[in-house]
């Protein structure tokens, strides 16, 4: 990349991308937001944070998919159509919401790296395609050899006390900026919530730039 188009990049508006891999509607966005953004000349500022926390934190010990029963049921049928629209493969995971911890904890620390994108989206359709246990060494592994990228090396540093720590850190600022689930989306200080908001906080962050 030539230094002009590098810094053509920086200076683009960024969407901030709040996310968690064990979140459905997350993997929808997580699909289709790099293709989305790139058309419109945005950045995304990939911000994974623990949704599990922020949810005990408002009173569930569980996702509200689970702990209502006819919530859960139509969010899958949802899902279906979804998944069927954008053209994204769904398997219904045999665990939900799975726990995925060390894929977040690699997904924070390639935030600011060139296959965060690809990484995120190997990792939710190992999850929401294949109903493989992201959580497991076996399989994060898996993701980043998948992408040529040295697995061992990432997660050793992804499991450094302070990359556990920033995660926790990230988790918290997520609450402290109001976030209650998952996908949201930031452009400023303007919130969006929700894969069905994708789109106008897209717009939103472009109609900003053209005022800028």
């Amino acid at each position: 990349m030539s230094d002009v188009a590098s810094r053509a990049i920086t200076r683009a508006p960024e969407i901030e991308f709040w996310f968690d891999f064990g979140s459905n509607y997350s993997y929808l966005s997580v699909m289709r937001i790099e293709a989305l953004a790139a058309a419109r000349g945005l950045r995304i500022g990939w911000r994974p944070f623990l949704l599990g926390p922020v949810f005990r934190d408002l009173g569930f010990d569980n996702s509200p998919f689970v702990l209502q029963k006819e919530k859960g049921a139509y969010v899958w049928k949802d899902m279906e159509r979804q998944c069927r629209k954008y053209g994204i493969p769904l398997k219904r995971p045999s665990t939900f919401p799975r726990t995925a911890l060390l894929a977040m904890r690699v997904a924070l620390l390639g935030a600011e790296r060139e296959w965060i994108a690809a990484y995120c989206r190997q990792i939710m359709q190992l999850n929401f395609a294949h109903d493989r246990d992201i959580g497991s060494m076996e399989v994060v592994s898996e993701a980043l050899e998948e992408l040529g990228l040295p697995a061992r090396q990432i997660i050793t540093e992804a499991q450094s006390d302070a990359n556990k720590l920033r995660l926790r850190e990230q988790t918290s600022a997520a609450a402290a900026r109001g976030i209650f689930g998952a996908p949201t989306f930031f452009v400023g200080d303007e919130m969006f919530w929700g894969n069905d908001r994708l789109d106008d906080a897209l717009e939103y962050c472009e109609s900003i730039a053209a005022r800028g």
